[in-house]
């Protein structure tokens, strides 16, 4: 990375990736012009998109894009036109092979409810009490999703098998990561597991309870997976950070969309070692029931930037002056339909994205006046920005 230079691969996917990508790229777009960095945007392709142009959801140009990047940048993968696929070629297959090439061990899911959105959440606001600030560390290149599968056929019919398989060293590198997370936080640590059944569950704990002697200023509690699934409902507040492996921390994360009211809301960053480049993308998936109607949540998104800025650029001022703008209009409007309140008119996508640029822009520099680049203008194509194609196959073509 050259400093103040910063080179950032995009990957919007597929279903509603483009447009929430697109929103979130015409942000960069608009703070370079009021901060002092040059940006080098490229689009390439992955998942359904990918597998469609070139054959394969993770082509070779995107991988390379991709490692030789400061950042990624990601939308969604997948959909119901490649349900018929073979596993190994299926969208999501890109992805996977994406997060263990680059080897982004480490997924951070905030889950975070102001006590005046309470309205938001399916809970009482009783239960919501002081807001909702819970960060989940999710391991993500191990476990049941990159394990042995098979199928075969016998007297009983089809049978099919899906493998865990965690090794110390994994464990340890995410735990610690956890850990020092806590130390900067409210310094609790929940980690979760099922090992009163699962031996990879048993040998987590046995981890964690190694590092968090390590970490005597740092409180730590063991919760089964299904009571700790209830007691994110029951008392969301106990919780500040959890750790857990790769299928449990996909699916608690996605519980805690529902606690703060819409998965829309929901950012992620997928960290490696330190040095290499990290990947940040919503928690939503593609949506292809919405897809193309202009109506879905660019907020996930455009937080998932913020965490770029943070973590991979160092750029705090600019993360919270993100964080800002979203909270703001998340109290003021305008909201897309999965978070307008009752009796408000919701807005489209590229509304809530122009909204959120213009109170970034105004935060970063105040006198500084909208310009035409924040009322969702595509001049520049269909992101709004020129990318930069990749060699060979047409990966980086529009779509």
């Amino acid at each position: 990375m050259r400093k103040n230079r910063y080179k950032i691969a995009v990957l919007p996917g597929d279903g509603i990736g483009p447009e929430c990508v697109g929103e979130a790229v015409r942000l960069l777009e608009a703070m370079s012009e009021v901060v002092d960095w040059e940006l080098e945007l490229q689009e390439v392709l992955i998942g359904g998109a990918a597998l469609d142009a070139v054959g394969s959801p993770l082509p070779q140009e995107s991988l390379d894009a991709c490692m030789e990047s400061d950042a990624v940048l990601l939308g969604a993968v997948g959909g119901p036109k490649w349900d018929g696929v073979e596993l190994a070629q299926r969208p999501e297959a890109g992805l996977l092979k994406l997060r263990q090439q680059m080897d982004l061990f480490a997924n951070l899911r905030p889950m975070r409810l102001r006590p005046d959105w309470s309205t938001r959440s399916p809970l009482r606001p009783e239960v919501i009490g002081g807001g909702i600030d819970i960060l989940v560390v999710r391991e993500l290149t191990s476990g049941i999703y990159y394990g042995e599968h098979g199928q075969s056929v016998d007297e009983d019919g089809e049978r099919a098998f899906d493998t865990m398989n965690y090794s110390e060293a994994e464990i340890d590198r995410l735990v610690r990561l956890a850990f020092e997370t806590a130390r900067r936080r409210r310094r609790r640590v929940a980690e979760i597991d099922k090992s009163n059944v699962l031996a990879t569950s048993r040998l987590w704990r046995k981890v964690t309870d190694r590092i968090a002697g390590e970490y005597p200023d740092v409180a730590v509690e063991y919760l089964y997976v299904d009571s700790g699934a209830m007691e994110l409902v029951r008392e969301p507040g106990r919780f500040d950070v959890i750790v857990t492996e790769n299928m449990f921390g996909d699916i608690l994360s996605d519980l805690g969309a529902g606690l703060v009211g819409s998965i829309g809301l929901m950012p992620s960053a997928s960290l490696s070692m330190p040095g290499r480049p990290a990947l940040y993308e919503p928690v939503h998936g593609s949506a292809p029931s919405i897809a193309g109607q202009g109506i879905s949540n660019p907020i996930g998104t455009i937080l998932s930037v913020a965490m770029m800025m943070r973590h991979s650029f160092g750029r705090e001022r600019e993360a919270q002056a993100i964080e800002g703008a979203v909270d703001e209009v998340l109290r003021e409007g305008p909201w897309t339909p999965d978070v307008a309140p009752p009796g408000a008119a919701p807005a489209s996508t590229d509304v809530v994205g122009s909204a959120i640029r213009r109170r970034v822009v105004q935060r970063l520099n105040p006198g500084r006046r909208e310009n035409g680049n924040m009322n969702g203008s595509r001049e520049e194509g269909a992101y709004g920005y020129r990318a930069q194609a990749a060699s060979g196959d047409g990966v980086a073509a529009g779509r």
